[in-house]
């Protein structure tokens, strides 16, 4: 199985398994609490009826009205700082749903206004986690070089962590900030500070919401987009680096397959070209030996070569042997028994050869001579 393969199994188990385990947590931390408040909620609801001698048909009326009324206890919603506040939780993906359209067309345009300012949302927060990298990158070489490192090179590590010691700084911060703004406890205030940067965005905690903040305080309401937005590119880049370190990885393993997919289709290249050449010595050998018995079975004496070949071509010098066709007729016709049939490629290697055939033929004759 490939590692790609392996890793995105693994990763699916993983979130399910993961799943599981939060899924049990809750349901143990959370459900009792849970029955307690619905029957408290209900017990409190009895009472509230029967003591105004309310109907349960005006009583469900009377929830529906304050629940609708609940966003607006915060002041005006849809001006233009509620309207903002707005765009970035929809842009952002916080989504914290204090407040929603109700009309057709706002909720038309609400779809079509995410669908666009998501993506680029998105771009932007990469591009500027990016720079934010780049910049954290220099001031780490600086410090180094500051303090006497004879290496200032900046590893993908130490970046993960100066990224997210400022990610903890920020929610530390913005803790406090909204624990003041807001009146809430510390543990709410970072509880809702995470939820925010995270885009969960439940929606249980949402500041803004209280004496008219919209409208009466600009400058609280100024404070909280920024530090979204600024707390939002810390983490982004952050993200940035986490998920460039598994692309990295992934990008890796996709290289050493490839390189193990070419060195695969190399070897097999080798072994059929090494094939090639070993059926090719040994036909070079089987020609070879062809050539040798030719040359002891035709060649062996004077005689056999006046029997194989009288014509005038093997008395010509070395540089002038070149047997016409007459010559290759007459060695087809009175070849001797016992030797091969001469093909038009061995004949032009016996043309090759004519100056060794030559003296073979001079040394035949002075040992005549040295007889007689």
């Amino acid at each position: 199985m490939k590692k790609q393969n392996f890793r995105t199994l693994f990763l699916i188990i993983a979130t399910f398994m993961y799943l599981l385990f939060g899924a049990a947590v809750f349901d143990a931390l959370e459900a009792k609490t849970e029955e307690k408040n619905k029957d408290s909620l209900i017990a409190k609801e009895s009472e509230i009826q029967e003591l105004y001698n309310i109907s349960d048909e005006h009583m469900k009326e009377l929830n529906m009205t304050i629940l609708q009324l609940k966003p607006h206890k915060a002041g005006v919603q849809w001006k233009f700082a509620g309207s903002f506040y707005f765009c970035m939780t929809v842009i952002t993906t916080i989504g914290y749903g204090h407040s929603a359209p109700r009309t057709i067309l706002g909720k038309l345009f609400c779809m079509l206004y995410a669908l666009c300012g998501i993506p680029l949302n998105l771009v932007m927060f990469q591009s500027v986690g990016e720079r934010l990298n780049v910049f954290m990158a220099f001031v780490v070489k600086r410090i180094k070089r500051l303090l006497g490192f004879h290496i200032d090179d900046v590893s993908h590590t130490e970046l993960v962590m100066l990224g997210g010691f400022m990610s903890i700084l920020a929610t530390f911060l913005g803790a406090l900030a909204f624990a003041n703004f807001e009146n809430w406890p510390f543990v709410d205030a970072y509880y809702y500070v995470f939820i925010t940067l995270t885009t969960v965005g439940f929606g249980d905690y949402v500041a803004l919401q209280k004496e008219n903040a919209l409208q009466e305080k600009p400058s609280y309401v100024a404070f909280s987009i920024l530090y979204i937005l600024i707390a939002l590119v810390i983490v982004a880049s952050v993200m940035n680096l986490l998920v460039l370190r598994l692309l990295t990885l992934n990008t890796e393993d996709e290289r050493r397959e490839q390189e193990e997919n070419q060195l695969q289709q190399r070897n097999h290249s080798y072994e059929m070209n090494h094939l090639h050449d070993n059926d090719l010595e040994r036909t070079f050998v089987d020609c070879n030996s062809h050539r040798n018995n030719f040359n002891r079975t035709v060649y062996s004496t004077e005689k056999d070569f006046r029997s194989f070949c009288t014509c005038s071509c093997l008395k010509k010098s070395s540089h002038n042997t070149r047997t016409t066709g007459n010559c290759v007729k007459y060695l087809h016709q009175n070849a001797i028994p016992n030797s091969l049939p001469l093909r038009h490629s061995e004949y032009n290697h016996f043309n090759d050869d004519d100056e060794m055939l030559v003296q073979f033929r001079e040394s035949g004759r002075s040992s005549n001579r040295a007889s007689i």
